[in-house]
């Protein structure tokens, strides 16, 4: 049954918000330009229920882009965010519950045998690289186009015209010099990624194991595994972005799934169990190489900060098998209802555990060139729709779904039935 989507008090925040914040957001894809409407304000949450402050209630999909893997405001999560806050909110000097996590993430994730923490994934990837490419002691760096790795200068790079073709600044005020040493590659091209590793002396090679900022777009048979093989024949370092794959898809993220260990690992998003905390690792003798230790320079005022550190903590112990069972049920659910109701319409509905996205073209998606021929507007429509129906959804052909442990199967229902409906009016 729709709901009635009446968002004066949105409105009136979004003019409210454009006259002191960019847009009237603090990140770009709030604004929900994209799908041709205003941003809704949310007032309050828990599980996946969603308030805006007009008072309409949506089943939540976005879960805060995928930090929630426990839903919104879970009881024990808040219960350790209040304890820590008791105790202090910020130290700046090291706390038992920082070595308790990274003992934590260790155990969890093939690659890593130390890391270091951070606030965002941004500093993360950044971090990462200059550790890559100290360790190698060269300078280029490839990157798959569509991959997202933060907006760091070097790695906000769009392709050029070619197979494997130096980075072009993909935004503003990046310096042509900050890309000059980024190579940027089709996903799933073997051929582009041996050309890149063949006539560049590369330092590291990074990726987003499970693409999910192109909308989800998974590897080909066998191709992480070749870029294992191709990084350590070339002598270079292969970095994963675990920032939205890992601790969702599995215990130990993309990379044990596919049972393929990368050199470096980027985390964050469920890392922090909803409070702002990354990571990056691999092994000691590559760790080792940080300050204080050794000669590359690395701080963060707020890393490892306690509150974040709780959550993370709390929310990392909650993941079982029994969880991740779970997750898998229910994102299995969601994917098949949604071919469903999509029927004979061109759309495709690609999903791996925790994540799904609907793209809204006749054909499979490869790659990022793929990713950008769908009908955006098509998607903006059914989008639109879900919201007019109580379904929060990605506001972004781009993005992924992302499923909760709080999703139940009336959830599902609920969401499969809007959609339906909301593809009727998309076309």
């Amino acid at each position: 049954m729709p709901i009635s989507l009446t968002d004066a008090k949105s409105a009136e925040l979004f003019a409210r918000a454009r006259r002191v914040l960019p847009g009237g957001v603090n990140s770009p894809v709030r604004a929900m330009r994209s799908i041709g409407r205003d941003p809704l304000f949310v007032e309050r949450a828990r599980g996946v229920d969603l308030v805006d402050v007009d008072g309409n209630r949506y089943v939540d999909w976005v879960c805060s882009w995928g930090p929630l893997i426990h839903g919104h405001a879970h009881p024990d999560i808040l219960a350790a965010i209040h304890h820590a806050a008791a105790a202090g909110t910020t130290f700046g000097a090291p706390t038992l519950a920082e070595v308790e996590i990274a003992e934590e993430i260790a155990s969890r994730v093939p690659s890593v045998e130390m890391l270091r923490m951070t606030s965002s994934g941004t500093e993360a990837s950044m971090s990462a690289i200059r550790l890559a490419r100290a360790a190698t002691g060269r300078d280029v760096i490839v990157k798959f186009a569509g991959h997202y790795h933060g907006h760091v200068d070097g790695l906000l790079a769009d392709a050029g015209s070619g197979l494997a073709t130096q980075g072009i600044p993909a935004s503003a005020g990046v310096l042509a010099s900050a890309t000059a040493a980024t190579i940027v590659v089709p996903w799933n091209d073997r051929e582009a990624v041996t050309a890149a590793l063949r006539e560049h002396e590369v330092a590291a090679l990074v990726c987003e194991p499970y693409p999910g900022n192109m909308g989800l777009v998974p590897p080909a048979d066998g191709f992480l595994a070749f870029l294992r093989e191709q990084t350590e024949e070339h002598g270079a370092l292969l970095v994963f972005d675990e920032v939205i794959s890992g601790f969702r898809v599995g215990p130990g993220g993309a990379q044990e799934r596919e049972g393929v260990t990368p050199d470096l690992t980027v985390m964050g998003k469920v890392l922090g169990g909803g409070l702002p905390a990354a990571a990056f690792g691999g092994s000691r003798e590559l760790m080792e190489r940080l300050a204080p230790l050794g000669d590359v320079y690395q701080a963060g005022t707020l890393s490892g900060n306690p509150l974040a550190v709780a959550a993370g903590l709390t929310s990392l112990r909650m993941l079982d098998d029994a969880a991740y069972a779970r997750i898998d049920e229910t994102t299995t659910a969601l994917a098949g209802g949604l071919r469903e109701a999509a029927g004979d319409r061109p759309v495709q509905v690609v999903s791996v555990t925790g994540l799904v996205t609907v793209f809204f073209s006749p054909t499979p998606i490869t790659d990022y060139d793929e990713a950008k021929a769908c009908d955006t507007e098509a998607y903006g429509r059914w989008c639109r729709g879900l919201l007019a129906r109580g379904i929060y959804a990605p506001p972004s052909q781009f993005e992924a779904m992302f499923v909760s442990l709080a999703h139940e199967p009336e959830h599902v229902k609920l969401t499969v039935e809007a959609a339906a409906a909301a593809f009727e009016s998309a076309w």
